[in-house]
């Protein structure tokens, strides 16, 4: 039962993480110059109309009274309508979710699948000139922008070769390059994790004891050196995912998928509190559960984890 009092507490410490993030991001909102009022009514509203509709908004309220309502109602589970199209914020994200969540996922997925085997065989072979190429490919795709790969890739292979579409996401084609976008950068630090954490393993003294007592390379390899290599490449997967949620925003932008990414970044733009607000807080229990379940995953492989302490 250690793994549920574990799992409770990481939890419940997520809730002084929200208020947090959420009071310094309400106040940075809050602090920039006001025109909401104006941009919804127009240029044409009278100074009456503007003033009833920033008080029908709170505007008029201090800071923290207003930061105050809005959490009150968050624990209601009312995050409010936003305040340009007066849409539901949580109808809005779970409306966006799928598309954000599918490209983290398959960016990752691609990521682990390619750069672990890549990492792990370039530790077996190391100074060899598979290793040489490895290192090469990551410190290639580590080093490139992803909105500069994904305007390139866009260019080639969307407008020139025609293979896919430029933007969109009503096909499942919408979906092969944003992840392949998304996932450069983290098959990068996968090869690099794996490779160091597989050299760290196979140089330690129990890996020469399998081998001088006989046995073969390949279960050596599999049974004793790879689960404990496992360890450190996971956790950074799941730093790669939240990294993914967060990296979205761009790769969005770039190939214009309504996911959670453009929903903020439009938001931000508009200055729509309650949404910016919403995905903030949404985007924050994801990334903290996901941690959650790393942790989780990583006590399972190596049980000389102890959660309880």
């Amino acid at each position: 039962m250690s793994w549920i009092k574990y799992a409770l507490k990481r939890l419940l410490m997520l809730i002084p993480v929200i208020l947090c993030v959420t009071l310094i991001l309400y106040t940075i909102l809050s602090l920039a110059p006001n025109g909401l009022a104006r941009q919804k009514l127009g240029q044409d509203a009278s100074e009456e109309q503007i003033y009833a509709l920033e008080e029908e908004m709170g505007l008029h309220d201090p800071i923290i009274v207003r930061y105050v309502k809005y959490m009150a109602g968050v624990c209601r589970l009312d995050f409010g309508v936003s305040w340009i199209n007066s849409n539901n914020v949580l109808n809005e994200f779970a409306h966006r979710l799928p598309y954000t969540l599918l490209i983290a996922v398959l960016s990752v997925l691609f990521a682990v699948g390619v750069g672990v085997p890549l990492g792990i065989f370039s530790a077996i072979k190391q100074y060899s000139l598979f290793d040489y190429g490895s290192t090469f490919v990551a410190m290639l795709l580590f080093s490139m922008p992803a909105f500069w790969l994904g305007t390139m890739c866009q260019l080639l292979f969307c407008v020139t070769l025609g293979l896919l579409p430029v933007a969109g996401d009503k096909t499942w084609t919408c979906f092969i390059l944003p992840p392949l976008i998304l996932g450069a950068n983290t098959l990068a630090s996968m090869i690099r994790m794996s490779r160091t954490s597989m050299l760290d393993v196979i140089k330690q003294d129990y890996i020469r004891t399998a081998r001088s007592k006989g046995a073969a390379e390949g279960a050596v390899i599999l049974r004793h050196a790879m689960r404990n290599s496992l360890i450190p490449v996971i956790t950074q997967v799941g730093i790669c995912f939240a990294g993914a949620i967060g990296g979205a925003v761009v790769t969005e932008s770039i190939f214009g998928i309504n996911g959670v990414g453009m929903l903020l970044i439009n938001a931000v733009k508009s200055r729509d509190v309650p949404i910016v607000m919403g995905t903030v807080i949404f985007v924050t229990i994801i990334v903290g559960v996901i941690n959650l379940i790393v942790d989780l995953i990583c006590a399972v492989i190596d049980p000389r984890i102890d959660l309880a302490s």
